[in-house]
């Protein structure tokens, strides 16, 4: 910035007076029309003075006192941006940050789930297989939000059953204002980029049309998430047969979703179906290094120790804050009651066709087709213990059935 010689007062600071330092001016008499007398101090204290002309001031400039820093930013953009980064660290103040921004009354089970079991968790593998009623949906929208507000998240995929992804995209944006989108077949016809699992950070796809669609999973393939949910899991089921695993396309799929994300959440009120092989095979979804399909010492029975990566509770174990349980008692009892000369008649026929007809098939027909025949029968005899009008509907439709075979035999 230019200067002029009525700019130097007593007082000023000038640099370039002498070379390195800067000077401060104790007196500047003018000395005619260009020129200035200056006296000055230096920076050992000692004094100097010499006759500063006009055009020497080029090479001059004055220091101005201020602050190493200074606010010339705009106030608005300002307090946006200190807002956004409270916000970010909010959860440092407020460990349970999700809940109090939510509309939901939270209960003391979904936050042990959420901040106790699944939180802690990095990365999170875990299977949560309370009872019906629990309140999975809740759990896992606290735990989306909680990821959300902690920067731990920024695209999440959603996979269930095809009649409940409108109940999960209500829910959540009703009681924690989460826009998930359902991927439909119009939205894969008209991605712009022709992959809409890229392009859409926040998404529910149906179960089916994952498992069933190799090019949509093709398209699945190609993004990358920090969490998916799987909403009725069990359903990703796979058996074991002898040395031999059956896998359906479901539980491919599962395979498939375990490793495109970082955390993964499965969701069922019925993780075990009684076979333990086949438990294995489940929790291979959670840790393919871990879990095995089958249990390869047979003459040893193995215990699967789930407790870091599953927790189930049964309606009994859920209660409210002040310690009442959540849902009524169940209790069951017995109920004895005497069958009619007729009952008695239809009851002894059926038990005697049922055993009968098992026999047969054992002789006639291979072990399996027998096994199935059996487990047909064993129906029948269910559907007595139901009422009568069952087991009426029951043989009345077989004997249509066999009638209608014999015409077409004739």
């Amino acid at each position: 910035m230019a200067i002029n010689l009525d700019d130097i007062k007593t007082g000023a600071r000038l640099k370039g007076i002498l070379p390195g330092e800067t000077i401060q001016v104790v007196s500047a008499q003018p000395f005619g029309e260009e020129a200035i007398d200056l006296v000055y101090r230096k920076n050992d204290g000692s004094l100097g003075q010499q006759l500063l002309y006009a055009d020497a001031l080029s090479s001059i400039s004055i220091e101005v006192d201020e602050l190493p820093w200074k606010f010339d930013a705009d106030a608005a953009q300002t307090r946006l941006a200190s807002e956004a980064y409270r916000i970010r660290l909010a959860h440092l103040f407020d460990p349970h940050l999700a809940i109090h921004t939510s509309r939901i009354q939270s209960l003391p089970h979904q936050i042990t789930a959420v901040y106790g079991e699944m939180l802690p968790r990095q990365p999170l593998r875990y299977l949560l297989a309370d009872d019906p009623g629990a309140g999975k949906t809740i759990m896992s929208g606290l735990l989306i939000k909680e990821l959300m507000v902690r920067g731990d998240l920024n695209r999440c995929l959603i996979v269930s059953p095809g009649n409940l992804v409108e109940q999960w995209q209500d829910e959540l944006y009703s009681l924690f204002q989460l826009e998930f989108e359902i991927l439909t077949n119009d939205m894969l016809d008209s991605s712009i980029r022709g992959n809409p699992f890229i392009e859409r950070p926040y998404l529910i796809a149906r179960l089916d049309k994952l498992s069933r669609n190799e090019e949509v999973q093709e398209k699945l393939k190609a993004a990358e998430w920090d969490l998916i949910i799987c909403d009725e899991a069990h359903k990703m089921s796979a058996t074991v047969f002898g040395n031999e695993e059956k896998h359906t396309k479901r539980y491919n799929l599962g395979l498939l979703l375990s490793g495109l994300t970082r955390h993964f959440l499965l969701l069922t009120a019925t993780p075990h179906n009684g076979k333990e092989d086949d438990f294995r095979l489940f929790l291979r979804l959670l840790d393919g290094d871990r879990f095995i399909g089958r249990n390869r010492n047979k003459d040893k029975q193995e215990n699967i120790d789930v407790n870091d990566i599953m927790r189930r509770l049964v309606k009994e174990e859920l209660l409210t804050f002040e310690g009442k349980p959540l849902f009524p008692e169940r209790i069951a009892t017995t109920l004895k009651y005497e069958l009619s000369a007729p009952e008695m008649e239809l009851y002894t026929k059926v038990t005697e066709y049922v055993r009968t007809g098992f026999d047969k098939a054992q002789k006639v027909l291979d072990p399996k087709r027998a096994h199935a025949v059996g487990f047909a029968l064993t129906i029948l005899q269910r559907r007595l213990a139901s009422s009568p009008e069952a087991i009426y509907q029951s043989l009345r439709r077989r004997r249509e059935r066999l009638e209608k075979r014999m015409v077409e035999l004739q």
